[in-house]
C-alpha cells in the first residue's frame, strides 16, 4: 500500500481508503460482513474510512464506530460527511416537506446538529460537506464549521462534488473571512469520468487540497460485470445523482459499455484486471490522494485491495486517453459537467 500526505495537513493517508456506502441496508451488508472487510481493510494497510451520515440512515456510521472498537484511534483516519437528508439515498428527490426541511443542507442549525449525531455514532475526526447547498451561504457553512472546529469535535474540514468555481469561492471567503478551510475535495473520477482533469483537480492543487476521489470503477462499469450481452442496471450513483427514477439503459451506457470493453482488452494485453487498471489510472495522477473503494463483499474487497501498488506505464497510459480523451467525460457526474471550452489539464501534468 501507498502513503501520500493529506493536502497541506500533514496527515499520511493511503492510496486506497475504504468507502462505506454499501454498509448497512443500503448495500444489504450485514455487520458481521462490514466488521470483517473494515479488519480486512485494516490488515492490508488501508487507513482511511469514509462514510456519511446519509448512507443507511446512519447505520454505516453506527456499523463503522462499532467495527473500530479495539482498534487503536491513532491508526485510523475516519472522516464523515453532512447535507443530505437521513433515509434512503435512492429516493433523494420524494424526501420532501417539513420532516426533511431542515433536516439536511449546510445551515449552521444542521451541521451542529449532524455533527453531534455523527459523533455520537462514530469518533469522527474529519467532516466533509456532502454536495454543495445553494439554498445557503457558503460562508454560513465555514462559519459554523470552524466554531465546531475551535471546540475541539472535528479536526480537518473538507467538500465533496464541488466545481472549481465553488471551491474557489469557499477559499476566498475563508481566507477574507478568516474561517477554516476545506483541506480535502473528493470529486468522483474513473476513466470514463474525467472532466475533473479539466479544472477541479488542477484547482484541488494549487490550493494544496487532498483529493478523495470516489466511484474509480465508475458505478460498476468498469468492474467487468457490464460485458457484451448483460444487461445494464440503473447505479446507486446515478438514482443519487438524480433523485429520481431513471431508464435503466441510454445511450450513454451504450457508450460507456464500449468504451469499458476496449479498456478491458488493454487490460488484459498488459496482464492485469480491469479493475486493477482502472483504480491505478486513478491513484496515479498526481493531484489524488486516495481512492474511495466501496466493496459490498468481501470478494470485491480481495480484488480491489490486490491493487494497491499497480503503476502504470505512460506508453499504457496514452493508449487509455485514446479510448477516452483527458479532460473529457463520456456522462457527467453530479456537479463535474465539462466545458468543451476548457482546454483539458492532462492526466500527467
Amino acid at each position: 500500500m501507498q502513503y501520500r500526505t493529506l493536502g497541506r495537513t500533514g496527515v499520511q493517508v493511503s492510496s486506497l481508503a475504504l468507502g462505506t456506502m454499501n454498509f448497512g441496508s443500503f448495500g444489504s451488508t450485514t455487520e458481521a460482513e462490514t466488521t470483517a472487510m473494515v479488519r480486512r481493510a485494516l490488515d492490508a494497510g488501508v487507513n482511511l474510512i469514509d462514510t456519511a451520515d446519509a448512507y443507511s440512515g446512519g447505520v454505516s456510521e453506527e456499523l463503522v464506530g462499532r467495527a473500530l472498537k479495539g482498534v487503536d484511534r491513532d491508526e485510523v483516519v475516519l472522516a464523515t460527511k453532512f447535507r443530505l437528508p437521513l433515509g434512503d439515498i435512492s429516493r433523494l428527490g420524494e424526501m420532501k416537506g417539513p420532516a426533511v426541511m431542515n433536516r439536511q443542507g449546510g445551515s449552521r442549525r444542521w451541521i451542529v446538529k449532524a455533527v453531534e449525531d455523527s459523533l455520537r455514532r462514530l469518533d469522527t475526526d474529519r467532516y466533509q460537506m456532502h454536495r454543495p447547498d445553494p439554498t445557503t451561504d457558503i460562508e454560513e457553512s465555514l462559519s459554523a464549521l470552524t466554531d465546531l472546529q475551535r471546540a475541539g469535535k472535528i479536526l480537518y474540514i473538507g467538500a465533496s462534488t464541488f466545481s472549481a468555481a465553488e471551491m474557489v469561492e469557499a477559499q476566498w471567503v475563508s481566507e477574507r473571512r478568516r474561517l477554516a478551510r476545506f483541506a480535502t475535495e473528493q470529486p468522483p473520477y474513473s476513466i470514463l469520468v474525467r472532466g475533473i482533469e479539466a479544472d477541479v483537480l488542477p484547482t484541488a492543487r494549487k490550493y494544496g487540497m487532498g483529493v478523495l476521489t470516489w466511484s474509480p470503477l465508475a458505478s460498476g462499469f468498469l468492474s467487468g460485470k457490464y460485458r457484451p450481452g448483460g444487461a445494464v442496471e440503473q447505479s446507486y450513483r446515478d438514482r443519487l445523482a438524480a433523485g429520481r427514477p431513471m431508464p435503466p439503459a441510454t445511450a450513454d451506457d451504450a457508450r460507456k459499455r464500449e468504451a469499458a470493453e476496449q479498456l478491458y482488452t488493454l487490460a488484459e494485453e498488459n496482464g492485469m484486471s480491469l479493475v486493477e487498471m482502472s483504480l491505478a489510472f486513478v491513484t496515479g495522477h498526481p493531484a489524488v490522494t486516495s481512492a474511495l473503494i466501496g466493496p459490498r463483499t468481501m470478494e470485491q474487497l480481495d480484488a480491489q485491495l490486490a491493487c494497491g501498488d499497480r503503476v502504470l506505464s505512460g506508453e499504457l497510459l496514452d493508449r487509455i486517453d485514446e479510448i477516452v480523451a483527458p479532460g473529457r467525460t463520456i456522462r457527467p457526474a453530479d456537479a463535474h459537467a465539462v466545458n468543451p471550452a476548457l482546454e483539458p489539464a492532462g492526466r500527467r501534468r
